[in-house]
């Protein structure tokens, strides 16, 4: 068989790029072991959304007197919140195979490995090898969840991110080691339905790749919920020989033990490339990510790589935007690089979290002198309606030339916000001109107006 394009994976870089490359008249395939959809679709961005809307249900039934609506004791049914999840993530994975029959994409089921001269080696789930031809080859073969030697997942008292979505029984209490987007997510998730829930940060504090106020926001709002926060801490071990796991954990005041029925390791990721072929092409690595130049070729003519191979962002939307990027560059087009400090980031927490661009200190290193504005969602006539006052928007801005620097969104629904920034920035709008652009009232995103108001000092309603 032979292709202009062979990709690899089938996660949101890989079906992303199929299609592009399929929409630009090339023949097209997709390599996938496992699940169309890839780990976004299956095991990450999609299930993991359903699992946090049954908490967010829950929460509100729980909470419905505060919204004058009385009503009787109600319970999580955890199964059927799993099958739930599950349900979606299927649903999910049978549409991208669609898109793969709508746009005439050959789907080769298989594990690949790339060759020399432009080749990939394909085994097959009944075991026999086929050889296939491409004129380029895109590797997004993604990642999957970092195990650390003092925690080894066994799958049982240790999980990672896959067992935490499909547990048979809700957990009585659990421990989460790690505070990004994954381990925030669940510790949210279990708290809601009822889980002790400590959380277990080796930083000094909880969401550190965030701006510093929204960290100690989020980290208010946790403790206000009563889940258990310990930041400068570190697993030292974890005994699973008894009955529950019990995590011997270093801190700034001692050795502490804390025991639980399981232990959910999201300290990170760490990339698929072992084993697909690599070294015998030649490709060119460093601490584990494929090196690419701006439009994702490698050292190697022919061969590329996207998404959470490489040494960018491993978020899905910036996968995606990197196979179109690559397989238009491939077809002879002129795309612009991704500006990867104007790319959202979003943790679906109760507060959510969303930004992009610099944090005030990254900044002020960088050399502006700013103007920060920040508006919290307590003068928000839509927040206090909606029941959901905690957190803010700030906004950075430089002081000379009005650019839109950054912005760090700590609320109900911010996720849902951020692309207004992301647009104004790519569009290289200053902090002016979102300012003097008309907001829909009572919305949530007239605190980002708002946050530009305090920035030139002209806010209104603080």
């Amino acid at each position: 068989m032979k292709f202009d394009i062979i990709i690899i994976g089938s996660g949101p870089g890989g079906y992303v790029a199929a299609i592009r490359s399929a929409q630009l008249g090339f023949k097209t395939a997709i390599i996938e072991k496992e699940n169309l959809g890839g780990v976004c679709l299956n095991w990450g961005c999609i299930p993991t959304k359903a699992l946090l809307k049954s908490a967010q249900v829950f929460n509100y039934i729980k909470h419905s007197n505060e919204y004058g609506i009385l009503s009787n004791e109600a319970t999580p049914d955890f199964p059927a919140i799993i099958q739930r999840s599950r349900g979606v993530a299927e649903s999910m994975s049978k549409g991208v195979e669609f898109l793969m029959r709508k746009n005439d994409i050959q789907v080769i089921e298989g594990y690949g490995r790339v060759l020399p001269n432009n080749q990939v080696e394909v085994t097959h789930p009944d075991g026999l090898v086929s050889q296939i031809d491409a004129k380029h080859i895109i590797i997004a073969t993604g990642a999957k969840a970092r195990s650390l030697p003092s925690m080894p997942i066994d799958g049982k008292k240790i999980i990672g991110y896959r067992q935490a979505m499909t547990l048979e029984k809700q957990p009585e209490s659990m421990v989460v080691v790690g505070s990004g987007a994954i381990g925030l997510e669940f510790a949210y998730f279990y708290h809601s339905l009822g889980t002790k829930v400590t959380l277990v940060e080796y930083l000094p504090r909880i969401a550190p790749l965030e701006d510093e106020e929204v960290s100690k926001q989020l980290a208010r709002s946790f403790k206000k919920s009563k889940i258990k926060v310990m930041t400068s801490s570190e697993v030292l071990s974890v005994d699973t020989s008894g009955d529950k796991a019990v995590a011997k954990i270093k801190t700034k005041k001692g050795e502490v033990e804390v025991e639980a029925d399981i232990v959910l390791s999201a300290v990170g990721i760490q990339t698929n490339i072992d084993n697909i072929g690599l070294d015998e092409v030649g490709i060119a690595t460093d601490k584990g990510k494929i090196l690419v130049n701006d439009f994702y070729e490698t050292n190697i003519p022919g061969y590329y790589a996207i998404g959470d191979v490489i040494p960018t962002q491993a978020l899905a939307h910036v996968a995606s935007a990197e196979g179109i990027t690559c397989v238009e560059k491939i077809a002879g087009k002129d795309p612009d690089p991704i500006d990867y400090n104007n790319i959202p980031g979003a943790i679906y927490t109760s507060p959510e979290i969303a930004s992009t661009g610099y944090t005030e200190q990254q900044a002020i290193d960088a050399g502006h002198e700013i103007l920060v504005g920040k508006f919290p969602f307590t003068a928000s006539g839509k927040a206090k309606a909606a029941g959901h006052t905690d957190g803010f928007v700030k906004v950075i801005v430089d002081k000379k030339y009005g650019e839109i620097l950054g912005a760090h969104m700590i609320g109900a629904n911010v996720t849902e916000m951020i692309a207004e920034i992301v647009a104004a920035r790519k569009a290289e709008a200053t902090g002016h001109t979102i300012l003097k652009s008309i907001h829909p009232h009572p919305t949530m995103s007239e605190a980002v107006m708002e946050a530009f108001a305090d920035a030139y000092g002209e806010v209104i309603h603080l």
